[in-house]
């Protein structure tokens, strides 16, 4: 039902002016987001907690974010969700409009994903299709080396590397500064393997409570074709977000 209701507000609003992030006295961003969803019945228990920080500097030429997210979830009390995941990029703006060089370095450990510890770092490019005051619209591409390890068929220890082709579809919309649509996806193959790949994908829907708070229904979906798992998330709560 919340979700409907959001759907309707952001159809309403789709033809008002857009309002945008960062600006000409905006340097820094914070957001912190919770959310979650708890499911209870005669014959069992589950819930899921998800907790997402973001910090943001941007100057004339140059941005860089950090990022880090923690997902804990129980099935019957059987741990479903012990996942964690960091990153730390960079844009620095070319000489030619709308073209940015980007690195980035992440670590990843997840329960679900029969990750034991994964490394990436890297470097690429990224072009600007949207860069105004009210939306954005990015899209990017690079080799990154990764150092893995994983447990194939839940028992079988995997450790090796590899290089990864990564391709990126980032954006973020602010309709009439109530509504903000925002979503990272990212496609990872690996140059030496065909049937190696990673599918990375978050997308939220906001609304706004107050200027720094809003109400975030999120959907993401992880998978990882080398252990054969995936998993998607749906869930909903609270977001402090803030430019300053």
């Amino acid at each position: 039902m919340m979700m409907r209701s959001l759907l309707v507000l952001l159809l309403l609003l789709m033809g008002h002016t857009l309002q945008a992030q960062y600006n000409d006295s905006t340097h820094y961003y914070f957001r912190y987001a919770s959310t979650g969803s708890i499911n209870s019945t005669d014959e069992g228990h589950a819930y899921l907690l998800n907790n997402a920080l973001k910090v943001g500097v941007k100057k004339t030429n140059f941005t860089m974010n950090g990022s880090a997210s923690y997902i804990y979830g129980q099935q019957n009390r059987s741990i479903t969700n012990n996942d964690f995941a960091s990153a730390i990029d960079f844009n620095y703006k070319s000489s030619l409009p709308g073209l940015y060089y980007w690195g980035l370095a992440s670590y990843e450990k997840s329960v679900s994903l029969k990750i034991n510890d994964r490394l990436q770092s890297g470097v690429g490019v990224a072009y600007g299709l949207l860069d105004t005051k009210t939306s954005m619209l990015n899209i990017s591409d690079g080799i990154l080396y990764e150092k893995s390890d994983l447990f194939l068929n839940d028992t079988i220890r995997d450790v090796y590397h590899t290089f990864r082709n990564s391709f990126r579809l980032q954006y973020r919309f602010s309709i009439h500064d109530i509504v903000i649509i925002d979503g990272s996806n990212f496609y990872q193959n690996s140059l030496q393997h065909g049937d190696d790949y990673i599918i990375k994908s978050v997308n939220n829907l906001s609304v706004k409570l107050r200027k720094w708070l809003l109400i975030t229904a999120s959907m993401a979906y992880n998978r990882s074709s080398r252990t054969g798992k995936e998993n998607l998330l749906f869930n909903y709560g609270f977001t402090i977000e803030k430019y300053f």
